[in-house]
This record gives structure tokens, C-alpha cells and sequence, in this order.
């Protein structure tokens, strides 16, 4: 059987199975579940990693897959932590978000579907585009530390030849 891998993606895309998905699931803290699993969002400036400056990638919290290198993170002063382009847009699925009266585009993860936050048209060049993302949606992986592969899919090795 092959796997879906998106073109310019090296890694697995493939949705976790039920079997997985419960199992990632368990081992999320009651803030990361309302937010990755029911769409919520956490406090404005309590994040954990808003005022990192350490190089490195941001995975997806729930599945690990690299989301945002920290090359692409801006001081955006919105108290989430933003960045102006995703690892690979392969790896980001964009929804359109009515809630709240408000039109939005939501930003998931496009392995496991968990809520990330939102894309907005006002970043920086070269895309004018802000990935506003909620630190609990993430986990940081320091330059030169191995990612964390719950989903046993090779993540380190496509990583290595990305």
C-alpha cells in the first residue's frame, strides 16, 4: 500500500487511524483538547512559546508533524505566537471559519485535522500572510533534536531529506 505523500511533502500524511487517534488523544491535557480537538484558543500572551527565540520547528502538539520553522516566526504584538509561512503547505489545511460572527480561515494540521488557529492577510513579506497559532496547538523541537514520531512514521528521516 503506498502512502499519501503530498508533492512537495516527504512526509506521511495520512490520518491517524482510530486506534492512533485515541491513543494521541490521551495524553492531551484538558487545555490542548479545547483547543487542537474543539477549536478553542487559548489566553492572548500566556502561551508558552510566544517569546521563544530559539531555532528550531513547531509540530503539530498532537500528531508531531513540522508545522512552522522558527525562521518564519514574527513579533506580530497579537500575544500568539505568529509566523509568515508553514513548514510546508502541505502540512497546513485551511477551512473557512463562520463561528463567532466572524469570517475566518482556520489553520489545521493536514495529518491529524486538530485546530491550530487562524491565517490572517496582514503578516510580513513575502506573503502579507499570519499564521496566528496557539502554543498549546504546538511542541518545539530545537534545531538539532530529534522529533517525536507518535504516530511511528518516520518523521526523523523526512526530516533529513527535506
Amino acid at each position: 500500500m503506498s502512502t499519501p505523500l503530498a508533492p512537495s511533502s516527504r512526509f506521511d500524511l495520512t490520518a491517524p487511524n482510530e486506534a492512533e487517534r485515541a491513543r494521541l488523544e490521551s495524553d492531551l491535557t484538558s487545555a490542548e483538547v479545547a483547543v487542537l480537538l474543539h477549536h478553542g484558543t487559548e489566553a492572548a500572551f500566556c502561551g508558552g512559546l510566544l517569546n521563544n527565540k530559539v531555532d528550531g520547528l513547531y509540530c503539530c502538539r498532537l500528531c508531531g508533524l513540522p508545522l512552522f520553522r522558527a525562521a518564519t516566526k514574527f513579533e506580530s504584538g497579537t500575544g500568539w505566537p505568529s509566523f509568515y509561512a508553514p513548514f510546508d503547505a502541505a502540512h497546513v489545511t485551511d477551512v473557512r471559519d463562520s463561528s463567532y460572527g466572524m469570517v475566518r480561515i482556520e489553520n489545521r494540521c493536514s495529518r491529524c485535522d486538530s485546530h491550530q488557529g487562524h491565517v490572517f492577510p496582514d503578516g510580513p513579506l513575502p506573503g502579507r500572510l499570519r499564521y496566528c497559532i496557539n502554543s498549546v496547538s504546538l511542541e518545539f523541537v530545537a534545531a538539532g533534536e530529534a522529533l517525536r514520531d507518535p504516530l511511528s512514521r518516520g518523521d526523523a528521516a523526512a526530516l533529513a531529506t527535506s
